[in-house]
């Protein structure tokens, strides 16, 4: 019988993912079998010919984790499944099973199984299939991964555990994640005075990690659908400012700071050449990840020359105004991809400094 480990959160975009990875991880140091499932998918992709949540997906790329596929997924909610259900025309309890034939399977493939929920406690309700309906039905206790301030971690900890605390789960550890460095130990320590009365032990997760946060060149490019020009080299790359370039040339290279996306209108000929030819000096090509280049004016025969000699990369669209990609950036919640190999290697690198596996796996045991 595998040990097993549910990992919920009070909201969305707190970090849950994140912690699945790393735990994930700091298991299979020290378990040989270790197994992850998303009992409930939101978030449908087809992967390998299989419809899988995206959080699954990405477990099964970074760990090789292709021979249970099939299970790391059981129940996915496509767009009408909700409407399905109250339709009476998809049984909640086909999906119950469902979700507990691939428990099973791995249950007995593993020795350490980490269960991932999804978004905040209540999601999946609707289908009988919640965080806490899911812990319930499986016997695990939870992890509760929390933000990383201290009023509001302890009215949503208050709020959240009511869930749990009606389906008779219990919470043996809130994980507190993305801590403000300077005040990383003072929020743990008015946490744990917050919480003294609580059963459940008060843990310090990753600090905030605004690399961990920012989007890649390559991420920019699916949420434009708009190909990579230049440099693909560079797609990886981590973008931690977006600079609209409307002041004049001289302005703008002097606002320029490390690993900014430059949004130049294909108007702007003089600005487009001068940080073409920037991006060829070594002391700027750190400062500037590339272009996206809007407007309907054509760039010009030599400007493009320029630009396309100096293997800068650039995404071009006719389709799209300056302010349409910028709201278009600003509202995008990046999520972890596969392909990111340096943010990955750095989540596995802080987990290793940040989480002790061994205190984690005592209170799951």
């Amino acid at each position: 019988m595998a040990k097993k480990l549910f990992i919920a959160a009070t909201g969305q975009n707190i970090g849950k993912t994140t912690a699945s990875l790393s735990l994930v991880h700091l298991a299979r140091e020290k378990y040989k079998r270790v197994g992850f499932i998303k009992p409930l998918g939101p978030k449908v992709i087809n992967y390998r010919g299989v419809p899988v949540d995206k959080d699954a997906a990405l477990i099964c790329q970074v760990f090789g984790m292709e021979e249970d596929l099939p299970y790391m997924s059981p129940v996915v909610l496509h767009s009408d499944s909700t409407r399905k259900v109250l339709n009476g025309l998809l049984d909640p309890q086909d999906l119950k099973e469902k979700m507990l034939k691939a428990f099973e399977v791995l249950e007995k493939r593993c020795d350490f199984l980490i269960i991932e929920g999804s978004g905040h406690p209540g999601v999946g309700s609707v289908v009988g299939l919640s965080n806490a309906q899911i812990a319930r039905l499986v016997g695990a206790k939870v992890l509760m991964v929390t933000g990383g301030g201290v009023g509001n971690v302890v009215d949503s900890v208050h709020m959240n555990k009511a869930l749990f605390e009606k389906e008779g789960v219990e919470i043996k550890a809130i994980l507190a994640n993305k801590l403000l460095p300077e005040k990383r130990e003072s929020t743990l320590n008015y946490l744990k005075t917050a919480f003294a009365g609580e059963p459940f032990k008060v843990l310090g997760g990753f600090n905030y990690q605004p690399v961990l946060a920012n989007p890649t060149l390559s991420r920019i490019s699916k949420i434009l659908d708009i190909d990579i020009a230049g440099n693909k080299k560079e797609s990886k790359r981590i973008i931690h400012h977006v600079q609209i370039g409307a002041p004049s040339t001289q302005r703008v290279t002097e606002l320029l700071k490390i690993d900014t996306l430059l949004i130049v209108t294909s108007s702007r000929d003089e600005l487009l050449v001068t940080l073409s030819n920037m991006y060829q000096l070594p002391g700027y090509r750190e400062k500037i990840v590339g272009l996206l280049i809007p407007g309907v004016q054509n760039i010009s025969p030599i400007t493009q020359q320029i630009i396309d000699r100096s293997k800068i990369p650039y995404l071009r669209s006719n389709r799209h105004t300056t302010a349409q990609f910028y709201q278009m950036i600003s509202e995008d919640v990046y999520k972890l991809q596969a392909d990111d190999t340096e943010k990955i290697d750095m989540i596995k690198h802080l987990a290793d400094l940040r989480f002790d596996f061994d205190e984690l796996d005592a209170l799951f045991s």
